[in-house]
C-alpha cells in the first residue's frame, strides 16, 4: 500500500481507498447526569462498496 505522508490527498481519493478496503467505525454515546449514566449507546457501522462480483450479504 502506497504511503499518503507527504502528499496532498482529494476527498474522492480517500474515500476511493476507504470504500476498496472497507472500513469498520465503532462508538459509544453515554448521556448522564450528575454522574449517573442514565443512556448508554453501543454504534457500529461497516462500510464497504458493493460490486457485482461481491453482493450485499443480505
Amino acid at each position: 500500500m502506497e504511503s499518503l505522508a507527504g502528499r496532498q490527498v482529494t476527498l474522492i481519493d480517500l474515500l476511493d481507498r476507504l470504500l476498496t478496503g472497507g472500513a469498520v467505525l465503532t462508538g459509544d454515546l453515554v448521556l448522564s447526569v450528575a454522574d449517573v449514566d442514565l443512556v448508554h449507546i453501543n454504534l457500529r457501522a461497516v462500510i464497504r462498496s458493493i460490486t457485482p462480483d461481491e453482493p450485499a450479504p443480505w
